[in-house]
């Protein structure tokens, strides 16, 4: 995981648009030189759908010795961000999973021993103070997490002390109310994604991973876009473009409507 996110990188709405600019018609080979037993694409050979467009890519990256990621990226225009409405934070499922372990933290008291058998990383009552003073611990628990969850009772402790912490990173624990299925909760988390639009106009989710097949990767990344545009005031319209990449791939434009 650490591997990944060294090689992850963020990718703006200015930087994604003047890469697409730049690329001509007639060099339509991937940014990435493929193996020497594929042949390269030839002018008038670039995948046009979005389906060949994800085996495109996933056939032109470079082999690299960790799982990579697919990253859907929505870029937007004539939104202003300044109004609260407009911002949104929302755990989404994706109907096809993310394709890798998703790290989960639960903050437990009542339910640690479920917690224990379901989650990855357990924080007790007692763990919550201790965890403030340890800030470098902190900090590498947030960064590897990806999602926390929290009894509600707790939550209150938890802003208090964690909440320096956890909030700048969007890693607030998602409450747990009780009397609740944990295990069917825990099992939603992990095929879940955090769509995220604050203060930039753009919005960058992983949709799976390279071990998944390119239909459940479409089937994704459909239904991340159309929640999205759901959400949007504009719907459509506050669409400027839709890109997907790997990893450490340079990314492709897709076709949206």
């Amino acid at each position: 995981m650490e591997n990944e996110k060294k090689a992850q990188k963020k990718t703006d709405v200015s930087a994604v648009d003047k890469l697409a600019k730049a690329e001509k018609p007639k060099q339509a080979e991937p940014a990435i030189a493929p193996k020497p037993a594929q042949a390269a694409q030839k002018p008038g050979q670039e995948p046009k759908t979005n389906p060949e467009k994800i085996k495109y890519l996933r056939d032109s990256a470079k082999k690299r010795k960790f799982e990579q990621t697919f990253d859907l990226i929505i870029n937007l225009k004539n939104i202003d961000l300044k109004k609260p409405e407009n911002r949104f934070s929302m755990e989404f499922r994706l109907p096809e999973g993310r394709g890798k372990k998703t790290k989960i933290t639960f903050i437990a008291d009542s339910y640690e021993k479920q917690a224990r058998e379901l989650a990855d990383v357990v924080l007790t009552k007692a763990d919550i103070a201790k965890m403030a003073k340890e800030k470098r611990k902190m900090k590498k628990l947030a960064t590897e997490t990806d999602f926390f969850l929290a009894e509600t009772t707790l939550m209150a402790e938890i802003g208090k002390t964690l909440g320096p912490i956890l909030a700048p990173r969007g890693k607030m624990p998602k409450p747990v109310p009780p009397k609740i299925n944990i295990e069917g909760m825990v099992s939603a988390i992990r095929d879940s994604v955090r769509l995220s639009l604050k203060s930039s106009p753009v919005i960058q989710v992983p949709i799976g991973s390279e071990a998944m097949k390119d239909d459940a990767i479409l089937k994704n990344l459909e239904a991340v876009y159309n929640t999205v545009v759901e959400k949007l005031p504009k719907s459509r319209a506050n669409i400027r473009s839709v890109y997907l990449k790997l990893t450490t791939s340079r990314p492709v434009k897709l076709e949206v409507k």
